[in-house]
C-alpha cells in the first residue's frame, strides 16, 4: 500500500511541476510588462492576471501539500493585492523584490529561472539559507525524496510513453486532413451546380431544336450550315452532360472514401488523447481531507462518474476551475458541526463531483454542496461596495441575476481572507476558463440546502459542429449548441422595453440586437422582414439579427495564437469548405457586449431621411398629471411632432374617434379610464387596432409589464428611469 502511494505521489508531483513551470513563467512575463508598461488601465489588467496566476499556483501546492510553495504564493498574493488596491507604489524597488519573491519561489520549486531575473540583483543572504530549510520540510512532508522529480522508472507494459507534445503535434497534423474533407465536399458540390446549369442549358437548346419550322427565314442555301450547327452543339452538350454526370459520380466516391478515412483517422486520435476523468480527481479526497481539517469542518467528498472520458487537454484546463470550486464549497458552503447540528443536519457534510455524458459531444461535470447556500443579498452588498452595479439598480435584479454577480472579480461574501478564499478571484477563473474551452457554467442554490455549480465542457477541443452565418459582406461562424433556433420576425413584431428592444418568444420576452452593431462592424439596409437567431450561453439567452445562414458544418478549430488570445467577441477561427478562414464568435462575450449595445443608429437615420420627405406626425398624450403632461408635450414637440393632449382614458378615447394620429403615449394610472384600459380599448376598434401605443409608467414589475404588452402596448417605459432619449427612441421606432 506504502509503495503504491508512494507511485501516486510521484505522478503527483511530477504533474504539479509541469503546471507550476507555467505559472512562474507568467507572474515573470506578467511583472515585465508590468514593469514596462506607463498605460495604468493596462496596468490593472496584469495585475489581475498575475493575481490569479498567484492564486491558483497557490492551490495546486496545497493539494499536493507544499506548505512552503503555499505561503509564498500567499505572500505574494498579498503583494499583488495592495498593487490592486493602489496601496503601494509601482516602483522599480518594488518590482526588484517581487521578482526575488518569484525566484525564491522557483529554487523552492527546483525551476529554472527565468533571463528577467537572473538579471536581477541577487538575493539577501538568509535567502540561500531559508531554501535549504524549506525544501527538506516539504521533502519531509511528501515522504518522497527530491530526485523523484526527475526521476522516475519506465513501467513494463504493452504501452509506448509517448511526449505529450509530440502526440499533440501528429493530431494536430491529422486534424488538417479535416479541411481536405471539406475541400472536396465544396468540389463536388461545384460539380453538381455546373452539372444542374448544363441540365439547363440543354433544356433551352432542345426547345430551340423543336422550333426548326422558324427557320424558314434563313436563306436556303445557309439553312444546311445552321442546321450542321445545331446537330454539332447537340452532340457537344450531350458529351459535356455525360462527362460531368462521370466526374460528379468520381467526385462523390473520392469525397465519401476520403471522408471515412479522415473521420476514421481523427476518431482515433481523440480516443488516444482521451482520459478518464478520475485522472483528473484522484487529487481531489486527499485536497478536501486537508482543507476540511484546516476549516475545522467534517466533509465526505463523493466522487461520481469517473470512468467518463475526455480530452486530456480539456481535463488539464478545467483541473484549476474544479480545485477552486472545491475550495469554494468547503470554505463558503459547507458549515461547521456545530453550525450543522443547530439546523438538524448531519454534522458531517458532503460535496460530490459527478461527471456524465451530456449532448453527445459534451461532458456535464456537477460540483454540489449540502451547505448553507450562496447569501444572495451578501453577494449583492460585495456587488455595490465594488461599484460593479449601482445600489439603486439591485432592487430590479431578479434571483438569477443577483447570484450570477459571484463571478465577478472582487465579489466574495466572506469578510476575511484566508488561506483558502476571500480574495473574490475564485469563481472569475472558473467561468472565464469554462468559456474559453467552449462552455458554460450555471449555479442552483437554495437556502439552508446547498448549492450545485453545473459546468458544460465538449470533449473534444479541436473539432465540433458549427453553424455558419453571414453580417453584411462578413462571414462568421457560431458553435450549433449555443444556436436554440433561427427564425423570421416583422418590424412590428418588435417591441421596446426600457430603451431596448425586445421581442415575444413563446412566454419569454428576449433582448433583440443587431449583430453588426455589437461587433462594430457595417451593417445593410433595414427590411421589412428579419432574420434572427437565438443565442445562449452560461442560461442566458438573446435573440441576434442576422443577414444570412448559410447552414451547418463540421468546423476545425484554429487557435488564434498568443497574439490575440484575447480578442472581444471572437474566440478562434475555422476553414469553410470553399477554403475562406472565417472567425468564430465567443457567444458568451457576444452575450456581455450585447447588454450594452442599443439598436440606434441606422434607425434614427431612417427616421432622418423620413421626416424629411412627410408631413408632421400627430401625437396624443394621455396624462392627468399636468406636469408629466406638459413634459410630454414639450419633449415630442421639440422633436418635431404634432402633439394633442388628454386627460384621461375616456377624454383620449374620445379624441381619438374623432381625429387622425399616428401614435399613443399614455400614462396608466388615471381616474375614469386607466391606461390598460384604454389600450384594450383601441385594440378592440377595427378603426384604431393598428395604432401604436407607448404606455409611460412608474409601474415597474415584471407583472405590469406583461399585463400592458398582453394587451397591446407596443411599448413600456418606466418613469423612474425615464430620459428624453427613451421616449423618442420609442417613438422614432413606432411611426
Amino acid at each position: 500500500m506504502a509503495e503504491k502511494d508512494s507511485d501516486f505521489l510521484k505522478r503527483l508531483l511530477k504533474t504539479f511541476k509541469l503546471e507550476a513551470q507555467e505559472h512562474i513563467d507568467a507572474l515573470f512575463a506578467g511583472i515585465d510588462e508590468i514593469e514596462k508598461s506607463t498605460d495604468t488601465a493596462k496596468q490593472a489588467e496584469l495585475i489581475e492576471t498575475i493575481f490569479r496566476e498567484a492564486h491558483s499556483l497557490k492551490g495546486a501546492a496545497r493539494s499536493v501539500n507544499l506548505m512552503p510553495i503555499e505561503t509564498a504564493c500567499q505572500a505574494l498574493e498579498n503583494t499583488f493585492a495592495m498593487m490592486k488596491n493602489k496601496q503601494v507604489a509601482l516602483n522599480a524597488e518594488l518590482f526588484d523584490k517581487v521578482h526575488q519573491a518569484i525566484s525564491r519561489l522557483s529554487e523552492l520549486l527546483e525551476l529554472p529561472p527565468m533571463q528577467k531575473s537572473e538579471a536581477m540583483p541577487a538575493a539577501s543572504p538568509e535567502t540561500p539559507a531559508q531554501t535549504e530549510e524549506t525544501v527538506p520540510q516539504a521533502a519531509a512532508v511528501t515522504k518522497i525524496p527530491p530526485r523523484v522529480l526527475i526521476e522516475e522508472k519506465l513501467p513494463r507494459t504493452e504501452t509506448v510513453r509517448i511526449a505529450k507534445t509530440k502526440l499533440d503535434c501528429i493530431f494536430l497534423q491529422a486534424e488538417e486532413m479535416l479541411v481536405a474533407k471539406l475541400l472536396a465536399q465544396q468540389h463536388r458540390q461545384d460539380l453538381q451546380t455546373a452539372q444542374t446549369m448544363i441540365m439547363a442549358w440543354s433544356k433551352d437548346w432542345s426547345e430551340l431544336v423543336v422550333r426548326q419550322p422558324e427557320f424558314h427565314n434563313i436563306p436556303a442555301k445557309s439553312q444546311p450550315q445552321w442546321m450542321e450547327l445545331i446537330e454539332r452543339n447537340s452532340h457537344f452538350i450531350n458529351a459535356l452532360s455525360r462527362q460531368l454526370d462521370m466526374m460528379t459520380r468520381t467526385a462523390d466516391q473520392d469525397q465519401r472514401l476520403l471522408e471515412k478515412m479522415v473521420d476514421d483517422l481523427l476518431d482515433n486520435m481523440k480516443k488516444a488523447l482521451m482520459l478518464p476523468v478520475s485522472a483528473l480527481t484522484e487529487i481531489f479526497p486527499r485536497l478536501v481531507r486537508d482543507l476540511a481539517k484546516d476549516s475545522g469542518k467534517n466533509i465526505n467528498l463523493d466522487l461520481q462518474g469517473g470512468d467518463i472520458e475526455a480530452d486530456r487537454r480539456i481535463l488539464e484546463e478545467i483541473k484549476d476551475p474544479l480545485i477552486h470550486l472545491l475550495r469554494n464549497c468547503i470554505d463558503h458552503g459547507i458549515e461547521t458541526p456545530a453550525e450543522r447540528i443547530n439546523r438538524h443536519k448531519p454534522s458531517q457534510g458532503k460535496i460530490t463531483i459527478a461527471a456524465f455524458p451530456c449532448d453527445g459531444n459534451y461532458v456535464e461535470i456537477d460540483v454540489s454542496d449540502d451547505g448553507a447556500g450562496i447569501d444572495v443579498a451578501k453577494v449583492k452588498d460585495a456587488a455595490a461596495r465594488l461599484g460593479i452595479i449601482k445600489q439603486e439598480a439591485l432592487s430590479r435584479l431578479d434571483r438569477k441575476a443577483a447570484v450570477d454577480l459571484i463571478y465577478q472579480s472582487g465579489v466574495s461574501t466572506n469578510p476575511a481572507v484566508t488561506k483558502v478564499s476571500g480574495r473574490g478571484l475564485g469563481l472569475a477563473i472558473v467561468r472565464e476558463k469554462v468559456e474559453q474551452l467552449g462552455g458554460g457554467i450555471m449555479v442552483d442554490t437554495q437556502a439552508g440546502v446547498g448549492t450545485t455549480f453545473c459546468l458544460k465542457l465538449p470533449l473534444t477541443v479541436s473539432t465540433y459542429s458549427g453553424i455558419a452565418l453571414r453580417v453584411a459582406t462578413q462571414l462568421f461562424v457560431v458553435q450549433t449548441s449555443n444556436v436554440e433556433r433561427s427564425l423570421r420576425i416583422r418590424q412590428e413584431d418588435i417591441r421596446t422595453l426600457e430603451n431596448h428592444e425586445t421581442i415575444q418568444l413563446g412566454d419569454d420576452l428576449l433582448a433583440l440586437v443587431w449583430l453588426n452593431e455589437v461587433l462594430e462592424i457595417p451593417g445593410t439596409d433595414l427590411s421589412d422582414t428579419l432574420l434572427v437567431l437565438i443565442l445562449a450561453a452560461s442560461g442566458k439567452r438573446m435573440a441576434f439579427v442576422v443577414d444570412e445562414v448559410l447552414g451547418e458544418q463540421e468546423v476545425l478549430v484554429k487557435s488564434l495564437g498568443p497574439q490575440l488570445s484575447r480578442v472581444r467577441n471572437i474566440s478562434a477561427a475555422t476553414i469553410l469548405g470553399s477554403g475562406k478562414v472565417v472567425p468564430i464568435l465567443n457567444v458568451a462575450d457576444l452575450l456581455k457586449s450585447a447588454l450594452q449595445t442599443v439598436h440606434t443608429e441606422i434607425k434614427k437615420a431612417v427616421a432622418a431621411e423620413k421626416k424629411r420627405t412627410e408631413p408632421k406626425q400627430t401625437v396624443l398624450v394621455v396624462e392627468d398629471s399636468i406636469t408629466s403632461r406638459s413634459l410630454l408635450k414639450g419633449i415630442l414637440e421639440v422633436a418635431g411632432y404634432d402633439v394633442a393632449t388628454a386627460v384621461d382614458g375616456i377624454d383620449g378615447l374620445s379624441q381619438l374617434n374623432t381625429g387622425n394620429f399616428d401614435l399613443v403615449v399614455s400614462d396608466i394610472d388615471m381616474p375614469r379610464m386607466s391606461g390598460l384600459e384604454l389600450t384594450a380599448k383601441i385594440r378592440s376598434n377595427k378603426k384604431l387596432a393598428a395604432l401604436p401605443i407607448v404606455l409611460v409608467t412608474a409601474q415597474e414589475s415584471t407583472e405590469d409589464r406583461a399585463r400592458g404588452f398582453a394587451l397591446g402596448a407596443n411599448a413600456y417605459i418606466v418613469k423612474h428611469s425615464f430620459e428624453r432619449s427613451n421616449l423618442l427612441e420609442a417613438v422614432r421606432r413606432l411611426i
